[in-house]
């Protein structure tokens, strides 16, 4: 059901369309993302998280200290302390990741290192750890792997599978789901609505 046509007719650009096709079939399939509607609900925050399969690493190049501080006020304490984390991704990374989401201390680089990346991005050691074990992967040894397109994929799923987003996505709770994917912020919660339609509709004209 997923195709390199479904996906661009769902606004998937034709490049990335061709790169996803196969590592989202063999995801979805392995996590009984089955049905029209957990493909298209599926889809739809998976294009959302990565702007449509383009960005698959977190992007934490900020330039100024104000936008830090904006985006991290309660781990950047001034203006000051983000100055020096202005233009270096590692060491804000490093930064407002440590000691949170299974990561070790600030010196340890864990932070940068187990930032988020995929589809519906891995973010924090303990959960590249969790993605390792149950997927039998080696993610907590390579997390780059978490950028190629077959294992963005397969985190992606597997993420749906254990957070239970079947279950939502059949009885088509778009904001549920985007809740538990984007946390209480639930932004870009319109365009995800609409985006999760538009791939139904899109599957069902393939079908």
């Amino acid at each position: 059901m997923i195709t390199v046509q479904t996906l661009v007719a769902a606004g998937v650009a034709p490049t990335q369309a061709r790169l996803y096709a196969d590592p989202l079939a063999a995801a979805c399939s392995r996590f009984d993302i089955s049905t029209p509607a957990r493909i298209a609900a599926f889809l739809a925050q998976a294009m959302v998280e990565s702007a449509r399969f383009v960005h698959v690493e977190e992007n934490l190049f900020y330039s100024t200290p104000e936008r830090i501080r904006a985006v991290f006020p309660s781990r950047v304490a001034s203006l000051a302390d983000a100055a020096r984390l202005a233009r270096n991704p590692q060491a804000l990374a490093n930064c407002v990741y440590a000691n949170r989401c299974g990561n070790r201390d600030q010196v340890s680089g864990d932070g940068w290192l187990y930032r988020g990346r995929g589809l519906i991005q891995l973010t924090g050691r303990a959960a590249y750890l969790d993605a390792s074990i149950d997927l039998g992967q080696p993610y907590a040894d390579q997390p780059d792997l978490v950028a190629t397109p077959e294992h963005a994929a397969l985190t992606a799923a597997w993420y749906w599978h254990v957070n239970k987003l079947n279950v939502l996505a059949d009885a088509w709770q778009i904001d549920a789901i985007t809740k538990s994917i984007n946390g209480s912020a639930m932004l870009h919660r319109a365009e995800r609505r609409q985006l999760s339609d538009d791939t139904l509709h899109a599957l069902a004209c393939s079908a």
